[in-house]
């Protein structure tokens, strides 16, 4: 055989390898407020699934949603509340029998550390003393949705909004505690545990249903097989104790 041809055949090779490689992966979109869980679940599974590479993608639910509406590659689709996979499933994106719920999580009021004024209840971040409150945005960011159904339910959304610094994620929000650009903000619980020295939180907020964050393979999945395993990995007792030092509760 001719050294060109030696050459042409490494050269195919390599691509069918890289080709392969790329076959392999497992593309998952997750809620921002899963990032730390999600970067030490995914070598698990890649250590577990040899030959298969996990690729993250954190952001707002809604936003995730529409990104993989229009056509953006995923596998698996981790939402931090029901509202946001259902419209998944109304699209036909996932399939109503392959969702499950996989963790929860509670809802919170953080202040910067520092602060002096801290409130007791919802009803107190009407008072002026405080003019600037971090909420996700409701129309895109469950956290912000969860939040506001809870300040229409004490009837102090109107007086509130008006104060709202938006934020496009749940970690957002937890940013302009942190710096103390904000005189409160809502997050998860699991966020506030994030910076403990940088953020205190003043109470925890009951919502009138359980944060439950749903999961499921997309009906699009390019690899349809890895993004049922890795669905299935997130239930085993390994990826749940992982969840669970972070802070999440059981679903």
């Amino acid at each position: 055989m001719s050294a060109r041809a030696l050459r042409f055949l490494g050269t195919f090779a390599g691509v069918c390898i890289s080709f392969a490689a790329h076959a392999a992966d497992v593309t998952v979109s997750a809620a921002s407020s899963l990032t730390n869980a999600m970067r030490e679940i995914a070598p698990m599974f890649e250590a577990a699934h040899p030959g298969t590479k996990v690729q993250l993608n954190f952001g707002a639910s809604g936003a995730l949603l529409q990104q993989i509406a229009k056509g953006a590659p995923a596998d698996v689709f981790a939402s931090a509340d029901q509202e946001t996979m259902d419209q998944a499933q109304a699209l036909g994106l996932i399939q109503n029998s392959q969702r499950r719920n996989f963790v929860s999580n509670a809802l919170v009021v953080i202040v910067p550390s520092a602060a002096t004024r801290v409130p007791a209840a919802v009803t107190d971040l009407s008072q002026s003393g405080y003019t600037r409150i971090a909420i996700g945005l409701p129309a895109s960011v469950p956290v912000g949705r969860y939040t506001k159904g809870v300040l229409e339910a004490a009837k102090v959304w109107g007086v509130i909004e008006p104060k709202m610094i938006g934020a496009n994620n749940v970690r957002q929000a937890l940013d302009y505690v942190a710096r103390g650009e904000v005189d409160a903000g809502f997050v998860y619980a699991t966020d506030a545990a994030l910076l403990p020295d940088k953020v205190k939180v003043a109470f925890n907020v009951p919502t009138s249903k359980p944060i439950l964050y749903p999961v499921a393979p997309l009906t699009g999945a390019p690899n349809a097989d890895a993004a049922t395993r890795f669905v299935d990995f997130l239930i085993t007792p390994p990826a749940q104790a992982v969840l669970a030092r972070h802070g999440f509760g059981k679903p």
